[in-house]
């Protein structure tokens, strides 16, 4: 774990770094991505049947190619009441807070008689990529079916791993929660490559979003423009803005929840009392012994974990805004402050008793965030991920005489004569 002062001559280079450091896989997985999306593309379902015998170690053609309807909804009715009662009420939230993001369509007519506006249309499908290698993830589900739904998508398409052939019943039963119309045992850059372009099987969806690997990240970029992509996701972050009138407790269990996602994940802590920062460091390794995430947790905190002793808070913004980081967390007294001063994050997480965890099951807002610095020009997941706007135009003559002749003007001044005479024949002089 590093730890830095804002008092140390050095300082300025040594975030840099920090703020600069690249901690996605560093194995170049282009081409191999690139060959496998070839293949799916040319052998369609022999090539997903191939590298889901190599992968996940089953024959699609016996354990089966979909889950059923009946077979998530069953995975649903058999949950633990208390466990379906809290896949609910996440579901009952994020759909609430999505469907306050629709946007609204405009129609108007301006002083030169010119009607203008547009319209909001939901895409025909979105295919949903859902991880099941480290971990199953019945939340993600949830935070990428939902808005599609709310967005209107008419087929909502997942794709998880299936080592053995076996899917959590906890990702079947967040699946029949949503709505989702198909559950596809395949996984990897070659169901990315299933969805884009379509197998025999499997119709191909216009967007694609959800979490995955490194090759699961990189079969998305390069299938951009092929469809719509969500982002290109990079390990987790968390950045803990707090003060010493905080519980080190509590600041080092939020600094783990991200840590034992994956070893390439950080956390990183911005305080102005070093005592507080030394007792966080020795609680988290208190803390550390007592998970079951121990090891992927601890090479995290190890490698990528960040101490920051600053003289005052007022110096977090600023340092904030350089790292860009996927989660932040103020925990101070008056968190409201130093937000308003924090223009690059995924998302913000105010006050001693919000822990960005919260924010990943039942708050309400996206947990597919921005992540190694894409916040400065990214957003979450939202309904408008699964959304195109359609603009349009309406004149009549006198709105055409207004506004028409200087199109003609650019038109000629453009070197595009046909553009100006599909202009000037409608004008009356």
């Amino acid at each position: 774990m590093l730890r830095l002062s804002s008092r140390q001559p050095g300082f300025a280079e040594a975030f840099d770094r920090v703020v600069s450091d690249r901690r996605e896989s560093a194995v170049d997985v282009a081409a191999d991505v690139a060959a496998i999306l070839k293949d799916v593309r040319q052998r369609g379902d022999a090539a997903l049947t191939d590298y889901t015998r190599r992968f996940d170690g089953h024959d699609l053609d016996r354990t089966g190619w979909q889950v059923s309807a009946a077979d998530c909804k069953a995975a649903f009715d058999t949950l633990e009441p208390s466990l379906r009662s809290a896949l609910e009420l996440a579901a009952e939230r994020i759909r609430a807070y999505h469907a306050a993001q629709l946007p609204e369509n405009r129609d108007y007519t301006d002083a030169q008689g010119v009607r203008l506006g547009a319209i909001w249309n939901a895409v025909d499908a979105a295919g949903l990529y859902v991880p099941g290698g480290r971990a199953a993830y019945p939340s993600s589900l949830l935070m990428n079916a939902i808005p599609a739904k709310v967005a209107g998508v008419p087929r909502l398409v997942v794709v998880t791993p299936t080592p053995g052939g076996e899917v959590n019943p906890l990702v079947l039963a967040a699946a029949h929660l949503a709505g989702v119309d198909e559950v596809w045992r395949v996984g990897g850059a070659h169901a990315v490559a299933a969805l884009a372009y379509g197998t025999e099987r499997i119709a191909p969806v216009d967007v694609v979003t959800g979490p995955g690997n490194a090759w699961v990240a990189e079969a998305k970029r390069q299938l951009y423009g092929v469809v719509g992509i969500d982002m290109v996701a990079g390990p987790s972050e968390i950045l803990v803005i707090a003060d010493a009138a905080n519980d080190p407790v509590r600041i080092a269990a939020d600094l783990l929840s991200q840590a034992e996602h994956d070893p390439t994940s950080q956390s990183i802590l911005i305080t102005d009392d070093a005592a507080f920062a030394d007792d966080v460091a020795r609680v988290v390794e208190t803390e550390l012994s007592t998970l079951a995430t121990q090891r992927t947790a601890r090479d995290s905190w190890s490698v990528n974990g960040v101490i920051i002793d600053v003289d005052t808070l007022d110096e977090a913004p600023s340092l904030a805004n350089a790292l860009a980081a996927e989660h932040v967390e103020i925990a101070t007294d008056d968190p409201e402050s130093l937000m308003r001063r924090i223009r690059h994050a995924g998302s913000i997480f105010l006050g001693r008793m919000t822990p960005e965890a919260v924010g990943d099951y039942v708050a309400g807002p996206n947990h597919v965030l921005p992540t190694g610095r894409r916040a400065r020009f990214s957003s979450g997941l939202s309904v408008l991920d699964f959304m195109k706007r359609t603009s349009f135009i309406q004149l009549d003559q006198a709105a055409l005489e207004a506004i028409g002749p200087a199109a003609v003007a650019l038109a000629n001044a453009e070197g595009l004569p046909a553009h100006a005479r599909s202009i000037s024949v409608r004008l009356s002089r």
